[in-house]
């Protein structure tokens, strides 16, 4: 997932319109997937559930 979200990055375009993304707490999202999503401007939430 980690991957995938370092790759989707740039075709968001500079700078990134979407600024937040909720989520929830499953283990495929790993702590460096919030990392790399930080990096490129974008916060996440994680929810209280697994969904």
């Amino acid at each position: 997932m980690t991957v995938r979200a370092a790759a989707a990055i740039p075709d968001l375009g500079a700078p990134c319109p979407d600024r937040s993304l909720i989520r929830d707490r499953d283990g495929k999202f790993p702590d460096l997937f919030d990392v790399v999503l930080a990096d490129a401007g974008i916060q996440t939430a994680r929810t209280n559930m697994l969904l």
